[in-house]
């Protein structure tokens, strides 16, 4: 109860200052109205959709979009601020200067200076409106990402072979069906050989995917859609009243995924051939670093592999490639991750620039990374999960094509 209180007095304390700079600005009583009306339902929508409401920590496409408006509307004050106290402390000793050094020997602060005030507003507006940017149109703003790898150990019947790789689905956050419609063509369009989906198909339930059932049965591929496990699929972050409900949702996330006809591995591996030879696709359970769940057992995966076969790992979470995975005896020469989701928020520019907060978190945290000979994809993922959006990293679908012999760069 605590951390609410102070979170309060906190938000309290930053919408006041940011109305500072609106009250500079524009001297109407009614849109002082309309700013403390809307900094009140935001916060009160915010309150009774976290508080009413006791489901561990399931996220509800009403929760989201009560955190989404939060964080845009306290983004819009907490830029502001700093200007604004920076501001003031210059006025501060403008007046402690009037007080002991001018003739009228009296403290006197200036006012504020309204062009500081549509500065402030006018930084504060691009974080605003970027994040609702994000939570109407970003968020289904789908990429297709193309990548060639080179190998001098691949099989030359799969020379060229090509990869589509999608992960995150979260099925539980969607709320347009035409433009998952359009995500989902857009992945079939590509007409790869295989496509892989690397994991967290749902949020918490297995219900969650129940309306998009049919629509992802309809990936297609001439060898066929491969899955693993991701942290959300197991149910973890719900209080389930028993143990078999628990169990029960799993078991139903497990046959969904065989309905839909992917090829579900739990901690198991296939082999595809091509013209006499072989490429094997190992998938391990969910094995995350901290307090992840650690499932994955890459050794019992393995079992049925030889070393030197050519290996495409799928595994949800990149730590587990950068601690387990890269100094394995096997050498895994591509390794499908996602999990991150890029966090859903930084800035990409292709040669540029690549920046995410996540990058604090995880070392390998989008795109491609080469370690010790091996490759790592990590995909920002294809639906979102906490923010309902999306902000300067977008929707991602991988298509990655395998080619013999080494890069000519």
């Amino acid at each position: 109860m605590l951390r609410w209180i102070i979170f309060l007095i906190i938000y309290t304390i930053i919408s006041i200052y940011g109305f500072q700079a609106i009250k500079t600005m524009i001297k109407s009583t009614w849109v002082y109205y309309v700013f403390f009306g809307i900094a009140l339902l935001v916060i009160g929508n915010f309150l009774f959709q976290f508080l009413a409401f006791s489901e561990g920590r399931v996220l509800t496409p009403s929760k989201s979009y009560a955190f989404g408006f939060l964080l845009a509307f306290i983004s819009l004050n907490l830029v502001a601020v700093p200007i604004l106290l920076g501001e003031d402390i210059f006025r501060f000793f403008e007046g402690t200067y009037g007080k002991f050094f001018s003739s009228k020997n009296t403290f006197h602060v200036p006012s504020r200076r309204k062009f500081v005030s549509q500065i402030a507003m006018g930084i504060a507006a691009i974080p605003f409106a970027s994040l609702l940017y994000g939570m109407y149109q970003g968020k289904y703003r789908f990429k297709v990402l193309n990548y060639t790898l080179h190998f001098e150990d691949l099989p030359d019947a799969f020379d060229g072979y090509r990869i589509t790789q999608i992960s995150d689905i979260h099925s539980g956050s969607f709320d347009n069906k035409k433009k998952i419609d359009y995500g989902v063509n857009l992945i079939n369009e590509q007409k790869s050989d295989v496509i892989m989906f690397t994991g967290d198909m749902v949020n918490n339930k297995s219900s969650e995917m129940l309306p998009w059932k049919d629509l992802f049965g309809t990936l297609k591929a001439k060898d066929g859609v491969f899955s693993v496990l991701g942290n959300h699929d197991y149910g973890d972050y719900v209080n389930w009243p028993t143990a078999e409900e628990k169990e029960k949702n799993l078991s139903d996330l497990i046959q969904l995924q065989k309905d839909m006809g992917f090829d579900l591995l739990l901690n198991e591996s296939r082999f595809i051939e091509k013209d006499g030879q072989r490429i094997a696709i190992v998938g391990v359970e969910n094995w995350g670093k901290g307090g992840f769940k650690k499932a994955g057992d890459l050794k019992r995966a393995s079992e049925n592999i030889d070393k030197d076969d050519f290996k495409i790992l799928m595994s949800h979470d990149p730590s587990h490639w950068e601690q387990e995975v890269i100094r394995d005896d096997y050498h895994y020469h591509l390794t499908l991750s996602g999990h991150t989701h890029g966090m859903q928020f930084g800035i990409e520019i292709p040669g540029w620039i690549k920046w995410s907060p996540v990058k604090w978190r995880y070392k390998y945290w989008a795109g491609i990374y080469k370690e010790l000979g091996q490759y790592i994809n990590v995909n920002r993922g294809f639906g979102y999960l906490g923010y309902p959006g999306r902000v300067g990293i977008w929707p991602e679908i991988t298509v990655i094509q395998l080619k013999k012999g080494t890069s000519a760069t």
